[in-house]
């Protein structure tokens, strides 16, 4: 009991303040590779620390020398094969609440115009079991995608997006890339996931949309060819067999800004 009461006197503000800045880093870092294939490699690096820590504490001289060599390596591996999952996590690092702005109320209006247009198109497609791919671009940009594919700049409409996924048309097989309330290209390629859990059912086309929002913040909405059912795929997470509510709700939800209600706060402020 005195050891522990000498240890605990020992510790400062600084060292207390210390530990809460690195359990902080952990969370964020836990936070980050949530749902990634880095999920898998913080997990073998931890059994390589444990079995390293291990050998080093037994004298295993052979096994702690391979050890070590085997972390020498996998600190110039790492970024080089997990570079999506790094580049993920740093865009999101940089999309953090100190460069967010607030949107104004036309910004609101036309994004959800943006939104209802694009639930119209997908349940027009889905009835006809057209197959579509319409990822909407947020705070990453995604120009690197867009020069892959045509470039459209029209005004986002439900009919321009039903006209372009007619099948044998020039312009039906890719995505469509939204920005604001403008369609920028078509016919568009994007990264496919490589997430190996995925149901073998999904096509090309979902695993682009996984692909896309494993890479950036974009979300992406699928309308599957074989099924007529709609997906949207959003940070490395695909929800499927959405109904028009659904839709509607989920895309309100991720791309329209929320303002508060400043009437309603003033109703507040006056009640007794």
């Amino acid at each position: 009991m005195d050891a522990w009461l000498a240890v605990f006197r020992s510790f400062s503000f600084r060292d207390v303040i210390d530990i809460l800045f690195v359990a902080v880093v952990l969370y964020f870092l836990l936070l980050l590779v949530r749902g990634t294939r880095a999920v898998q490699l913080l997990k073998g690096v931890i059994i390589v620390v444990i079995v390293t820590m291990i050998s080093s504490l037994l004298h295993l001289s052979a096994s702690s020398w391979l050890l070590s060599r085997i972390i020498q390596i996998g600190l110039f591996a790492i970024p080089v094969v997990f570079q999506p999952e790094l580049r993920r996590a740093l865009e999101q690092l940089g999309r953090g609440g100190f460069w967010t702005f607030s949107l104004g109320q036309q910004d609101q209006e036309e994004i959800q115009q943006t939104v209802n247009e694009i639930v119209k198109a997908t349940q027009v497609l889905a009835k006809t079991k057209i197959g579509a791919l319409i990822v909407i671009e947020r705070k990453t940009g995604l120009s690197e995608y867009i020069e892959t594919g045509t470039m459209i700049e029209g005004i986002v409409s439900s009919e321009l997006f039903i006209n372009l996924f007619i099948p044998n048309t020039p312009l039906h097989d890719g995505a469509i890339i939204v920005r604001n309330k403008q369609l920028v290209a078509a016919g568009c390629f994007l990264p496919l996931t490589e997430n190996r859990t995925l149901d073998k059912q999904l096509g090309t086309r979902h695993r682009a949309a996984l692909g896309i929002s494993e890479q950036s913040d974009g979300v992406a909405v699928v309308v599957s060819e074989e099924t007529g059912h709609i997906s949207v795929g959003v940070d490395g997470v695909l929800h499927r067999s959405l109904d028009e509510r659904g839709l509607k709700e989920l895309l309100t939800t991720l791309l329209v800004p929320k303002r508060p209600n400043a009437l309603a706060f003033r109703n507040r402020k006056a009640e007794p």
